[in-house]
C-alpha cells in the first residue's frame, strides 16, 4: 500500500496554504508545487529519511509503521503555525532520490470491476440482439420457429439433448418457447452472450452431469415441469410426451431397464398419463431394482404403475420359460 501526496521535481520554492480556524486533522486544502512523496513499506526495517533538506523541508521516512495520515497532517501543522500568511520553502534535492525510487513504488492496485475479465461478463446488449433476432415478430417471445432457427444456427437438432439442456439453464416455463426474461437472464446466468459461447458452455455442462449425480437430478425434475402445458393447468405429463422425455433426459446415461419399461407404455394404451411422484420415483426405481428386477419389493410404497409392469415383466419371462420347456420336451 502507498500513500503519498504529489511529487514534482525540478521547481524549488512551494507555498503550504492553511486555516487556524480548520481542525488539525481537517487539512482539506494543501497547495503546492513542490511536495515530496510519503512512502509507506516495511522493505526496510529502520525508519530512514529518504530526502534530507534544510531544517524548513519535510522529511519523508520508508517505515510505515510508525507513521499515519494524522501524523503527517499534524506535521504540517506544526510546520504552518504562526502568522497564518507565513510561508515557508521548502527545497528538494534531486541528486539525493535513489535512482530506483519510482521503480520501487508498487503499482496501484485495480479496482474491483475491473478484476472480472470480459471473458466471464456477458453483454446484456448482445444477449438482447441475440433475443431480438429470433424472437416471434407478434409475441414477445421466442417460439417454436425461432428455436428451429436458434437450434440451426447452434448446430443442433430440435429434439437434441443440448436443447433440452439450454431450456434447463433459461429455466424455460414450458416447451416451444422462451419469454424474453427466461432467455436474457438464463444466458446472463451462464456467461454467455454468443452462438459460440452458448456452444461452448452447453458442451461444459453436459460433460458435468455425467459426473455430478445432483446436477442430472435437478435436470430430471425440470424435464417433468418442462413438458406440461401450463396454458391449460396441466399437472399430468401426457404418456407420449413423458416416453419422448424419458428417452431425452437419458440420452446419455441409459439405465439397464428403460426399453422395457417404455415399450411396456407403449403397449398399454390405458396409462394415458404420468403423475409428478411417478415421474420422480422412476430414477430411484432405476437405481433400486437394477436390470432383473428380482431386488423389487411390491410391498414398498412404489407407485401401483410400477407394481404393473413388474408383474407384467415377470409373466412375460415366465411365458418365455414355459415356450422353451415345451420345445425341449418336444
Amino acid at each position: 500500500m502507498v500513500c503519498m501526496e504529489s511529487c514534482f521535481r525540478n521547481q524549488t520554492s512551494a507555498d503550504v496554504v492553511t486555516s487556524t480556524n480548520r481542525k488539525k486533522d481537517e487539512v482539506t486544502d494543501v497547495v503546492t508545487t513542490n511536495q515530496v512523496p510519503i512512502v509507506m513499506t516495511s522493505e526496510y526495517p529502520q525508519a530512514e529519511p529518504l530526502l534530507h533538506n534544510n531544517e524548513n523541508s519535510i522529511t519523508c521516512y520508508r517505515n510505515s509503521n510508525n507513521l499515519s495520515n494524522a501524523n503527517v497532517l499534524n506535521s504540517l501543522n506544526e510546520h504552518c503555525s504562526g502568522d497564518t500568511n507565513a510561508t515557508q520553502k521548502m527545497h528538494v534535492n534531486n541528486e539525493k532520490i535513489p535512482k530506483s525510487f519510482y521503480q520501487k513504488l508498487p503499482s496501484i492496485p485495480r479496482s474491483m470491476s475491473s478484476l472480472a475479465s470480459s471473458e466471464s461478463r456477458a453483454s446484456e446488449s448482445r444477449i438482447n440482439q441475440l433475443y431480438d433476432h429470433y424472437k416471434d415478430n407478434l409475441e414477445e417471445a421466442i417460439l417454436a420457429e425461432g428455436i428451429e432457427n436458434l437450434c440451426n444456427d447452434l448446430h443442433l437438432n430440435p429434439d437434441d439433448f443440448k436443447v433440452l439442456v439450454l431450456a434447463w439453464k433459461l429455466n424455460a416455463s414450458q416447451m416451444c418457447r422462451f419469454t424474453k426474461e427466461e432467455f436474457v437472464q438464463g444466458l446472463k446466468n451462464m456467461k454467455t452472450d454468443s452462438i459460440k459461447s452458448i456452444q461452448q458452455k452447453l458442451n461444459d455442462i453436459t460433460g458435468e452431469l455425467t459426473r455430478d449425480s445432483e446436477e442430472f437430478k435437478d435436470l430430471y425434475r425440470f424435464t417433468f415441469k418442462f413438458g406440461l402445458d401450463v396454458s391449460i393447468g396441466q399437472r399430468i405429463l401426457p404418456a407420449d410426451i413423458a416416453i419422448v422425455l424419458w428417452r431425452l433426459v437419458f440420452t446419455n446415461d441409459e439405465p439397464a431397464i428403460l426399453d422395457r419399461w417404455l415399450s411396456y407404455l407403449e403397449s398399454n394404451p390405458h396409462v394415458r398419463g404420468i403423475p409428478k411422484d411417478t415421474w420422480y420415483m422412476f430414477l430411484n426405481f432405476c437405481e433400486f431394482v437394477g436390470d432383473d428386477l428380482s431386488s423389487y419389493d411390491d410391498t414398498e410404497a412404489w407407485p401401483s404403475l410400477f407394481d404393473d409392469f413388474v408383474e407384467y415383466e415377470n409373466d412375460q419371462m415366465n411365458q418365455n420359460v414355459t415356450k422353451n420347456e415345451i420345445k425341449v420336451q418336444d
